[in-house]
């Protein structure tokens, strides 16, 4: 009996299934990349990151047809999980503790992103947008939590989200490959400085 090419023609499932194949192979290779350019830098050989990711090479150029769209790629997934994650700490926390949480959050995106620097100013056109998107998502997640921790009297008033920002990212990329802690403590301190001031100017005498 043939099949109705009508029936055929109005069934999606096929290329759904295709689709979904293809996206979990592409999640795969971006947590992949992850992993591999945490530990082996953006320069990590393509093999092992495929291997990771329990794909073949050919399947890697197929979503990834040249480096710089991978990292961008990479680049891309890792800023919205950090901003997404501020609502959900902000959901869940204390104003000052989910600030303090989304900060070292960000630290984290910055200490695993070795060699993302010097690739981002490689002159790829694959990156020519990503600082500006950068801004548009990190900035405003961090502002957000800033200003419900200084509304609740937990943190000074005369700094902002950018002064924040600059200042993690200074610590995380000064701290040593080798001592992976390193940025965490030093950017802990940090924010120990932003209480407090907050709790020094409660304390003084009317």
């Amino acid at each position: 009996m043939k099949s109705d090419p009508k029936q055929s023609e109005t069934n999606p499932e096929p290329a759904r299934a295709v689709r979904a194949d293809a996206q979990r192979n592409v999640d795969s290779l971006l947590e992949a990349a992850k992993a591999v350019f945490s530990v082996s830098g953006v320069d990590a050989p393509v093999r092992e990151i495929a291997q990771r990711a329990g794909v073949g090479v050919g399947t890697f150029y197929r979503h990834f047809p040249d480096r710089a769209g991978l990292i961008a790629a990479v680049f891309r997934r890792e800023v919205d999980a950090c901003a997404d994650a501020a609502a959900q700490l902000s959901a869940d926390y204390p104003p000052f503790e989910a600030m303090a949480k989304w900060i070292q959050l960000f630290a984290a995106f910055i200490t695993t992103k070795r060699g993302l620097a010097s690739a981002l100013h490689s002159g790829s056109p694959a990156f020519e947008n990503l600082p500006a998107y950068f801004d548009q998502r990190l900035r405003p997640a961090l502002a957000r939590l800033l200003e419900e921790a200084a509304a609740s009297g937990q943190v000074r008033t005369d700094v902002d989200a950018d002064d924040i920002i600059g200042a993690v990212a200074s610590l995380s990329m000064a701290s040593k490959s080798d001592r992976p802690d390193q940025a965490q403590r030093m950017v802990a301190l940090f924010i120990d400085g932003l209480r407090y001031s907050a709790i020094q100017q409660d304390s003084r005498p009317a």
